[in-house]
């Protein structure tokens, strides 16, 4: 396993544990999306601090770029926003589960056109049968807890 794959591992992993500690945060407070403002508070924070650390000379370029790119911006705070108020009354587990399905799908149709600069990926018989694997494996995560 290259040391990419372990990051993207310990990404995945925290995802759950994100879903869980803001949507705690959200039901504590009384207000998930209260709860989304902080944790988005604190990422700007950590997020400000990788930037001076590796070089803020970057942000220079972003007023340059397409508006598309900042939707990304859009569809993080409408996953954590989601999950926030989501979670506490859907399980945690239930809600990642659509979110991971949601993710094979958004990734093999990036993949499979090359959308927004993507590497090219066919979507061949073979990895159609891994995707659904995956998404049969999942469904069995939630099935057998019932």
């Amino acid at each position: 396993m290259t040391h990419h794959a372990l990051i993207m591992f310990a990404a995945g992993l925290g995802i759950p544990v994100l879903a869980a500690l803001n949507a705690r945060l959200g039901a504590n407070i009384g207000g998930p999306a209260a709860a989304a403002l902080v944790l988005f508070a604190v990422a700007f924070i950590v997020a400000g601090a990788a930037v001076v650390l590796t070089g803020p000379a970057a942000l220079t370029r972003v007023a340059g770029q397409p508006w598309h790119l900042f939707l990304a911006g859009v569809l993080v705070a409408f996953y954590v926003l989601s999950v926030t108020w989501i979670a506490p009354v859907f399980g945690v587990g239930n809600a990642v589960f659509f979110v991971l399905l949601g993710q094979l799908v958004s990734a093999a149709l990036i993949d499979q056109f090359g959308l927004f600069g993507a590497k090219a990926v066919a979507l061949s018989p073979l990895r159609l049968l891994g995707l659904g694997t995956m998404a049969a494996g999942l469904a069995l995560t939630q099935l057998s807890g019932r």
